[in-house]
């Protein structure tokens, strides 16, 4: 995304960017990293996302904007925990078509990325590697938008915490701007709360972006992945951004190209709508984690 030129493209809707870097974690050999019951590289994982956490973090004090361009959906669990470090009262958008709620007890594959939302709530057993995760999340501050592939104990879990979801059943029912008005009266209601969106690309349908790694049929068109972003946008709230889980390695080079865009355009939207509403001055910035 940063070679296909997002850099420049959010530059020129008036922010002022500063890229940090790639960001490279070496001090954990995978091969060192035996699993924690099944969890699969748990200290790479909690190293990286702690990391990631005290760089978001770091930002959102200087009151410039975090956005974070991710693998996978783990390190939400980075993003989010710097944001509710500096603004506890931040409500979270997730926007996927998984819940990433899993816990130590419920997964069966192990996978992480799969469990970063139920340590930010707190749920499910502690694990000492992931102790540095503060449980700051409320459950009645998610909102979940774009959910089709979701695990039965995951189920049982947004009901037994009365987690808000908008399956894409809803947003066939409802409409995508009935729906992000929804979820927004959910965790929002007086519209004075700050904003993190988290957006997985997997929420849109593998035909708008293919070269992801858990594609699922039947999810988000083009427009309203780019409506929840700029109706984010249009409240003026949000203060930090995730953009995750587009993966270059996967599909044929025009499946990764057209996913890379879609990618850049969603950040884009994220952004342009409230550069242009609000139109501040040249001090606007943006941060690349």
């Amino acid at each position: 995304m940063v070679e296909a030129g997002l850099i420049e493209q959010i530059t020129e809707l008036g922010w002022k960017v500063t890229f940090d870097g790639h960001h490279q974690f070496d001090a954990v050999d995978v091969k060192n990293d035996p699993p924690i019951g099944i969890l699969k590289n748990p200290r790479l994982v909690s190293r990286v996302t702690q990391a990631v956490a005290q760089a978001v973090g770091d930002q959102v004090r200087k009151g410039v904007l975090p956005v974070t361009l991710g693998g996978d959906h783990s390190l939400a669990m980075g993003t989010i925990s710097g944001s509710l470090s500096v603004h506890p009262e931040t409500c979270v958008i997730w926007v996927d078509a998984h819940a990433d709620i899993n816990t130590a007890e419920s997964t069966g594959s192990g996978n992480i990325h799969g469990m970063p939302v139920s340590f930010l709530l707190g749920i499910g057993s502690k694990i000492e590697e992931f102790s540095w995760v503060k449980p700051l999340l409320k459950a009645d501050r998610l909102v979940y938008i774009g959910l089709r592939d979701v695990d039965a104990a995951e189920k049982r879990i947004l009901r037994e915490n009365n987690i808000k979801a908008f399956s894409m059943h809803e947003v066939d029912k409802y409409g995508i701007g009935k729906v992000v008005e929804m979820a927004l009266d959910h965790v929002n209601p007086n519209r004075d709360r700050p904003i993190h969106l988290s957006f997985d690309v997997d929420a849109l349908d593998p035909s708008v972006a293919p070269s992801t790694g858990t594609p699922v049929r039947g999810g988000l068109t083009f427009r309203e992945g780019h409506y929840i972003c700029e109706a984010i946008s249009e409240t003026g709230l949000l203060v930090a951004l995730d953009l995750m889980e587009v993966n270059p390695s996967l599909a044929d080079d025009d499946s990764v190209r057209q996913t890379v865009q879609v990618g850049c355009s969603l950040v884009r939207s994220a952004l342009g709508v409230f550069v242009y509403l609000v139109r501040r001055d040249n001090n606007n910035q943006c941060i690349i984690p």
